[in-house]
């Protein structure tokens, strides 16, 4: 009787090292691609990180579009932007990391710098 359990407990191993295998992992709380860049929610946030900067570094910036994004759920979602915007007629690069909290209404510029 034991060996046959002990054969059955294999077949299940490696049953499910085979479905878990064929699977792709997803990381909790790692930095994902953002797949559409032109979509409202992430253009709220890109516009909102450029008039916060301004208001926190008394800058012009003017926002044009985003370059790239990378977005990350933990309590509310993370956002890597690299925006581009212009500082009078220089079009340059920025990263921008926000922070958002749609139910709590919170919005928070963690972090923005020329690349």
């Amino acid at each position: 009787m034991v060996p046959k359990t002990f054969s059955m407990l294999l077949l299940l191993i490696a049953l499910s090292a085979a479905v878990v295998g064929g699977r792709k992992q997803v990381v909790l709380g790692g930095w994902r691609p953002i797949k559409d860049l032109n979509s409202a929610e992430v253009q709220d946030v890109a516009q909102f990180a450029v008039s916060e900067h301004n208001k926190q570094a008394n800058d012009k910036l003017q926002y044009q579009r985003v370059v790239r994004g990378y977005s990350q759920v933990v309590a509310g979602t993370n956002y890597r932007l690299v925006i581009a915007a212009k500082d009078g007629a220089v079009l340059g690069k920025y990263e921008a990391f926000v922070w958002d909290k749609p139910w709590m209404q919170f919005r928070n510029l963690t972090s923005f710098r020329k690349v």
